[in-house]
């Protein structure tokens, strides 16, 4: 089996345990009687472990020069762990589960993401054509584990977890490591790095970008709900998004090119706006299903795009440790923002209300993204 068709099949198992755990845990708290309250606290607390566990790892990787001994090790454990997070029907018993689901499986995603990139330049093979498997894993198990919970119930997650943990595990044994850089990696080149002010724009803008990113992942499916629809629209909602990732992802390549990166997610912040807006004037589950064909144009383009930027810039010695970063203020940071006050906004005020409030603040990036776009500017005018 090639290298390619390992990481691609590894990708789609992988990402499947995150349909699983990103896509079902909000609706699977509600059936063991946790309010919308209740379950933004504890996404928004699950958060807050992820912002130190998941730097912690990748400078870890960094460090000892290896991803894959540490994505294995972590991902074994969060197999075991998700398992048992299904089999919760305690608050306590869950929240416990779901707090070491952040410290150890939320991390492993920085460590795939720079496998999969890493990998990609190595074997000269496009990021998106392997991505794109990750994007399809996720569309699939979402729409059959949504028909799995329809059939059998809510215990069904965790036997669909636990198969598809040990499929991953089976690929990511027969992976091969990225190559390490020759480069000491040095405290104060990171710093140096962090420091720079296009460096600084570039993170606030992600930051900005995530927030209510985060709130429809977060709470899509309590708003499915307040229109009527059942778990079965909820991952047919996620199946919808993850087709047209899995669409975005492989056309990347030809869309991003070098060098235009932050002028995509610019654009990409504007469609986030208006994909919000939309949704907060649904009236039926439909018309919010049928709406999340713009999570090709937003978060694929935005996400691929700053990955690309990311590496344009980060120093050869940090790359694991920046895209962690990237990580945590994309699905970290904004997790604890989004998460509580997006819990606090729909029990509130309902569903619609936050999605405007959503659109908004999508909006604020997409004037704030031209900042980004002038220090872009600068800096490439220096260089020349």
């Amino acid at each position: 089996m090639s290298t390619a068709l390992r990481l691609r099949g590894f990708n789609f198992f992988y990402f499947s345990l995150f349909a699983l755990f990103l896509s079902f845990l909000p609706v699977y708290c509600s059936s063991i009687g946790m309010s919308g309250a209740q379950i933004g606290m504890l996404l928004g607390a699950g958060s807050v472990i992820s912002i130190v566990s998941q730097p912690l790892w990748g400078m870890v990787s960094d460090k000892y020069r290896t991803i894959k001994t540490v994505l294995l090790l972590i991902l074994a454990a969060s197999v075991l762990v998700g398992t048992g997070m299904y089999r919760s029907h305690q608050v306590w018993t869950l929240s416990l589960m779901v707090g070491l689901m952040y410290l150890l499986y939320l991390p492993t995603d920085p460590l795939v993401e720079s496998l999969n990139f890493q990998t990609s330049q190595r074997i000269r093979v496009s990021y998106g054509s392997l991505r794109m498997f990750g994007a399809l894993g996720y569309a699939v198990t979402s729409l059959s584990a949504g028909l799995f919970v329809q059939s059998w119930g809510m215990g069904s997650l965790s036997w669909v977890f636990l198969t598809f943990g040990v499929l991953s595990l089976l690929l990511c044994l027969g992976l091969t490591d990225v190559e390490a850089s020759s480069k000491p990696a040095r405290l104060k080149h990171l710093g140096a790095f962090f420091l720079q002010s296009h460096t600084l724009t570039f993170f606030v803008l992600v930051l900005l970008v995530a927030i209510p990113h985060k709130m429809n992942d977060s709470f899509i499916g309590l708003y499915m709900a307040q229109l009527g629809g059942s778990v079965t629209y909820t991952g047919l909602c996620w199946f919808v998004m993850t087709i047209t990732e899995t669409v975005f992802f492989a056309l990347s390549s030809k869309l991003i090119k070098p060098g235009k990166e932050t002028l995509l997610m610019s654009i990409a912040a504007g469609l986030y706006a208006l994909r919000f807006l939309l949704c907060a004037f649904v009236r039926t589950p439909s018309e919010l299903v049928g709406l999340q064909v713009f999570q090709g144009c937003t978060f694929v383009f935005f996400y691929a795009a700053s990955i690309q930027y990311l590496y344009s810039i980060v120093p050869e010695q940090w790359k694991s440790t920046g895209q962690t970063v990237l990580t945590v203020v994309f699905f970290g940071v904004s997790g604890i923002i989004g998460s509580g006050f997006g819990g606090w906004l729909i029990e509130l005020l309902g569903g619609s209300a936050l999605y405007k409030v959503m659109a908004c603040l999508s909006a604020v990036s997409f004037a704030y993204s031209f900042i980004l776009l002038k220090r872009t500017g600068q800096v490439a005018n220096k260089v020349t």
